[in-house]
């Protein structure tokens, strides 16, 4: 019973949750913005390249290696890693406007880093999904491949793939914590930081909650969305 009340005592004391509430609901905030821009900036960058990795032709083979081996180097390297990389090794490059940016800054190019290299390959699917013969189809109406693309197959593959670029965001929202290694003050640094004041574990809880929050819904909405999907085809099989 003594060690019941110890852990009730450390993980949800009803006081510590109190005062450790503003200032991780503070640092919540910045994973969120972080979470917010690194999506927006993986949603294009990782679209680019995913067509870039398809484009026809002997001509287009060195572009097409690079962004294979972009897509396979961060899909393979842990991302605490490349916070790493970012956040301490540009700065010591000592190169003006590179090396001095925020902390923040650092870890929202982590993220979009190794984001993209997941959606570039989310995107790949889903423009591959889409029957050839539309894009044969587009090209005899006059249009240009890219033109094909942008019109024709993007539109598609996107709507497609929908479900799977939520689940990799719901990562990324988790994964904004990360970045804290690298002295980003978001929940997970500032909830470190009350607890090792208080000598207690609330805070912790009280990010997790908030990490919950969102994630939570978020699958929900993905799950609704592939069943809708999956019922969808079903009724066009018939």
């Amino acid at each position: 019973m003594h060690a019941f009340h110890q852990v009730i005592h450390a993980f949800f004391n009803p006081h510590s949750y109190t005062l450790a509430m503003p200032d991780v609901w503070s640092g919540f905030q910045l994973n969120l913005r972080m979470m917010a821009i690194a999506e927006v900036l993986v949603l294009v960058f990782a679209l680019a390249i995913a067509i870039v990795r398809g484009l026809p032709g002997p001509a287009a083979r060195p572009l097409r290696a690079l962004a294979i081996a972009y897509a396979d180097f961060f899909r393979g390297t842990p991302i605490i890693i490349v916070a790493f990389l970012v956040g301490f090794g540009l700065p010591g490059l000592q190169l003006g406007y590179i090396s001095n940016r925020s902390v923040t800054t650092y870890g929202v190019i982590a993220l979009t880093l190794v984001y993209t290299a997941y959606v570039t390959e989310v995107y790949r699917a889903g423009i591959e999904s889409v029957h050839p013969s539309q894009r044969a189809a587009a090209r005899s109406l006059g249009l240009s491949y890219m033109q094909a693309m942008r019109y024709v197959v993007v539109p598609q593959a996107v709507r497609r793939v929908i479900p799977p670029l939520l689940n990799d965001f719901i990562g990324l929202q988790k994964d904004t914590a990360i970045v804290s290694v690298i002295g980003v003050a978001e929940a997970a640094q500032s909830a470190g930081q009350f607890s090792n004041r208080n000598g207690d574990f609330p805070s912790y809880v009280v990010a997790a909650v908030f990490f919950i929050l969102i994630t939570i819904p978020l699958a929900r909405f993905t799950d609704h969305l592939v069943a809708k999907r999956e019922r969808l085809e079903r009724a066009q099989a018939f």
